[in-house]
């Protein structure tokens, strides 16, 4: 497998270029605005680009998912929920296949209700999950925000089952997250910007916690101030 992280500090988060070199094939999670470093890390590993994949519509900056699909001739992929336009819709348990890497969507909601985490396993290393890209549900020290695309509480309800379900994952599995410490998106996030299922579900309190009262009430605390203009920039992601 070939695998790039992209960290971004205007705006802060974590885009992914990952893919098999045997087949020359790859995708591009969570883009932002300004493609040309995909663009070159794709050239620069011969790799072309046959999926673009945005893990939600985003709140806090305008997504390149789009822009980046038509220029490399890729497919533009989104949870069917959020799908529009020339945009293939993905349901949970859909299998994408990169030559030996295959990907499985898994719909994570509660950041947003269409957000999805991809589930990897390379089959050149093993028939077992390799590792997890969560976006904004799980990241290193805390989970996403809940009310950037709906009420906080219902946010907060969906999130409680995605987070018993990404803890169901064994623990070696690799945690990817979107974002990092200095993001908009969640409270006492890591500067660290990737984890593994085992040490998040034992240092991870929000993540941890399987009652789901205490884990809405968490999450209800302390919500920070919402990223600038984030109502227009989600609708400009949804329309884009």
């Amino acid at each position: 497998m070939i695998f790039r992280q992209f960290l971004h500090t205007d705006p802060v988060g974590a885009s992914y270029l990952f893919g098999c070199g045997g087949r020359g094939v790859c995708v591009v999670v969570d883009p932002i605005e300004d493609i040309d470093s995909y663009v070159r890390a794709a050239s620069d590993t011969r790799m072309r680009i046959q999926y673009v994949i945005d893990t939600h519509v985003h709140a806090d900056h305008v997504s390149g998912g789009r822009r980046l699909a038509e220029s490399s001739g890729a497919e533009y992929v989104l949870h069917t929920a959020a799908a529009n336009g020339p945009t293939r819709g993905v349901t949970d348990g859909q299998p994408l296949e990169l030559g030996n890497v295959v990907i499985k969507v898994l719909h994570t909601p509660g950041h947003t209700p269409e957000h999805i985490s991809l589930l990897v396993l390379d089959r050149t290393r093993g028939a077992e999950p390799w590792m997890v890209f969560t976006g904004h549900t799980l990241m290193v020290g805390d989970m996403g925000r809940t009310e950037l695309a709906g009420g906080a509480e219902d946010g907060a309800q969906l999130l409680f089952e995605s987070a018993r379900r990404l803890r169901e994952l064994p623990d070696y599995v690799e945690v990817w997250p979107g974002a990092f410490a200095g993001s908009a998106c969640g409270r006492g996030l890591s500067g660290k910007p990737s984890s593994t299922i085992g040490f998040e579900r034992r240092f991870n309190r929000t993540f941890s916690l399987d009652d789901r009262a205490e884990f809405v009430a968490a999450m209800l605390r302390d919500i920070p101030a919402p990223p600038p203009h984030a109502a227009e920039i989600r609708a400009i992601n949804l329309a884009a």
